[in-house]
């Protein structure tokens, strides 16, 4: 098993990374002194492959665990869904000093937490993460939130974890349309940070699309471990942590304009990177090879790195970004590289080049 700190003083917490982790989830639990009586919340898809699992855990812990159940899917991540957490939560009389156990991938991570963080003023939450890119990027650093019909997450806080326990077993049951989607987070944060990272993927990408453990695990601790360091230099993005939205601008605008359902995270991120790789060769000097280094990875990984919309599409999108959470005074602003493993943030663009990123 992997340890990742993250070192954020009375909010520090520790990531747990490795096989058959979910049956240590109790005993984790009980290392924190927390409440004996939790909630745990999850989806239609995860719910019958782990739930049990989870609570058996926490039985044997002496936690007395319900079980709350939400639709699987973007969509779920709702004002209504999490009304409907409040009222199962107060049925169940949890208190300030129960907890909460996030089992699912981001969508699960980013509902429960917020739900943890607002309800009873915030009682503590531990994330269980179940997919390839809650483990490498969503469950790590305590952004949780909601969507509304505008925008995705215009609606959150920035709530810590008391525990990240990835248990890299859960990906072997997880479809490869999602599993592929996660790889699109970890080739970011050899974008945005690592290139020695990016290089490792670019030779071990057919081993990690064949799941090898050993691969996976050294990845997957990689990736945590760089969001660590950058959560622990900026928690509640002022600066620094805005890189971690390289290619979300457009991703999560094409997210929108979709009814988030066409595309999922990871796909649609797939295209905003490499749109903004092709920004960068324009505004940023990333070189060509650059370029295509990043674009052949990203479809070596089995992801979309292109978007055909008519004009009707176009003008929904760019009123989408408009409302995206990095917007200031009115502007978009875009995450670039200047090289792999090199990125600046708070980048302006004019929308021509904008539109002209979307058609390679």
């Amino acid at each position: 098993m992997r340890t990742i700190k993250v070192a954020l003083g009375d909010r520090g917490y520790n990531i747990l990374i490795g096989r058959n982790l979910l049956r240590l989830l109790g005993a984790e639990c009980a290392r924190l002194n927390l409440g004996r009586r939790c909630a745990i919340i999850t989806d239609r898809n995860v719910g019958p492959r782990f739930a049990k699992a989870a609570q058996r855990s926490l039985a044997k812990a002496g936690f007395e665990s319900c079980l709350i159940t939400v639709p699987a899917g973007e969509t779920a991540k709702s004002l209504k869904t999490v009304q409907a957490c409040y009222d199962q939560l107060a049925r169940h009389r949890l208190e300030r000093k129960s907890f909460m156990v996030a089992l699912g991938g981001g969508v699960v991570g980013d509902l429960a937490g917020f739900v943890a963080a607002t309800y009873l003023r915030g009682i503590a939450f531990v994330q269980v993460p179940t997919t390839l890119l809650a483990q490498v990027d969503s469950s790590v650093g305590g952004k949780v939130g909601v969507n509304l019909k505008a925008g995705k997450n215009l609606v959150g806080a920035f709530y810590q974890p008391r525990l990240v326990l990835c248990d890299l077993d859960a990906l072997r049951t997880l479809p490869t349309r999602e599993y592929r989607a996660g790889l699109a987070e970890v080739i970011k944060y050899g974008i945005i940070y690592d290139a020695a990272l990016f290089k490792r993927l670019e030779q071990d990408m057919p081993k990690l699309l064949k799941r090898n453990p050993d691969i996976l695990a050294a990845v997957v601790a990689r990736c945590c471990q760089i969001k660590a360091e950058v959560v622990e230099q900026d928690e509640t993005e002022n600066g620094l942590r805005a890189i971690l939205n390289f290619g979300h601008t457009i991703g999560h605008a094409l997210e929108a304009i979709s009814g988030y359902g066409k595309y999922l995270h990871g796909e649609a991120i797939s295209i905003g990177q490499v749109a903004a790789a092709h920004i960068s060769a324009r505004q940023q000097g990333l070189s060509i090879d650059h370029v295509e280094r990043i674009t052949k990875l990203f479809r070596q990984a089995g992801l979309p790195t292109r978007v055909r919309l008519d004009a009707k599409q176009r003008t929904r999108m760019f009123a989408a970004m408009k409302l995206d959470k990095k917007v200031s005074s009115g502007e978009v602003k875009f995450v670039l590289a200047s090289k792999i493993g090199r990125v600046e943030f708070g980048r302006q663009v004019p929308k021509a080049l904008i539109e002209e990123s979307l058609i390679f």
